[in-house]
């Protein structure tokens, strides 16, 4: 029984986010077999589902319904059960602004066990202290005089809406947090998002008529590393990053990606014991931004050296006429030895690897069009 009981606790959960619903993947202890299940919430958009690590029950979802607009849905029993949360994502009444969808979930501090972060679109920051079942605006930000300023206008330029993201809280002091804006940049705050100032020096901004701006970027994923949180890399419009902290400046490391591929992506993955080692998976950047994979020969590539240098992944993955991508939310990995990683397409396919990337394999395949996979 007590073997029994240990096998379990090292099965993988993965929660697949799509545009229909929600799946499950489950892996068995060798992560060489997996059993998909769902869906749940069938024919909503499920932007972002994600497990507390603090109580290893709670599951929130954040959603896109037909008739009930954007809330988000609670489970305290690992996804068995959900309740629509009483008060989901709200701007002021008055603010001239309206939650078109919740599009990011950040569990809050260890030692603030219960809240959690959200960031919408258009691009609002929002908190809850009860496990999601409320949710009030940070106005630090929400409110900040420079909000507009920072977000562009409250006009959505982006494809799919303007978003606010990669909501980062230091574990080292819940005060300190990092948050993302398609488009807009890194901002950061010291006091519990009381104040924000940005964060973009060295990030380059092409697309504006300022070589070297104070804001305005649009950075697609931003990462923090846990076991060195002086450590974020980035993920952008224009390239990849990295930023060691209490350095404010942003290291350009697009160069060292192949010039046929290009730093162009939106998911960004770090290995979770390791500060040196990071998954990006590139999309063709060209000047009509297809959003598709370079040459349609998909591949995975990972840095062990903090981004001085990068190696293709690609077996078991499709050698041409795969014209799929990856988006910010899609990729993701576990913590155990080796570390597995994992990414969600937007043709529906699940794919892992239990060997850091060196050999891929489909886990699950003629799902919705994927938004989001998280470990649980």
């Amino acid at each position: 029984m007590a073997q029994a009981n240990a096998a379990r606790e090292r099965r993988l959960t993965l929660l697949v986010s799509t545009r229909k619903g929600l799946w499950r993947a489950q892996g068995d202890a060798t992560r060489r077999s997996w059993k998909l299940s769902g869906p749940q919430f069938l024919g909503h958009i499920i932007h972002h589902c994600v497990a507390d690590p603090r109580d290893g029950k709670t599951w929130l979802v954040a959603a896109r319904t037909g008739h009930l607009g954007p809330t988000i849905f609670r489970s305290s029993d690992r996804g068995r059960s959900w309740h629509e949360a009483k008060q989901p994502p709200a701007f002021r009444e008055g603010s001239g602004r309206v939650v078109d969808h919740t599009f990011w979930l950040t569990p809050g501090h260890s030692s603030q066990p219960g809240t959690w972060y959200a960031g919408t679109s258009p691009q609002g920051l929002f908190r809850s202290d009860d496990a999601g079942a409320t949710w009030r605006g940070i106005d630090g930000f929400n409110e900040h005089p420079q909000r507009k300023s920072w977000c562009g206008g409250d006009q959505d330029q982006t494809p799919d809406g303007a978003k606010l993201h990669s909501v980062l809280i230091d574990p080292r002091d819940a005060n300190h947090l990092y948050i993302a804006m398609s488009s807009g940049g890194v901002f950061e705050s010291n006091d519990a998002g009381a104040g924000w100032h940005p964060l973009n020096r060295g990030v380059r901004a092409d697309f504006l008529p300022m070589p070297d701006p104070e804001f305005g970027h649009d950075p697609h994923c931003v990462r923090l590393h846990p076991a060195a949180p002086d450590r974020l890399y980035q993920q952008n419009h224009c390239g990849i990053y990295r930023l060691d902290r209490p350095s404010d400046r942003w290291e350009d490391l697009s160069a060292a990606m192949p010039k046929s591929v290009g730093a162009i992506g939106f998911p960004m993955v770090l290995h979770p014991g390791d500060p040196d080692t990071l998954w990006v998976f590139p999309m063709d950047g060209s000047s009509v931004w297809p959003r598709v994979s370079p040459g349609g020969k998909p591949a995975v590539y990972r840095s062990v050296n903090g981004g001085k240098s990068w190696q293709r992944q690609a077996t078991g993955l499709p050698k041409l006429q795969a014209w799929f991508t990856v988006k910010r939310q899609a990729m993701t990995a576990d913590a155990l030895a080796p570390a597995g990683v994992y990414f969600g397409t937007t043709s529906g396919e699940v794919w892992g690897s239990r060997d850091e990337g060196r050999s891929w394999k489909c886990l699950a395949a003629h799902l919705p069009h994927i938004y989001a996979i998280e470990v649980a």
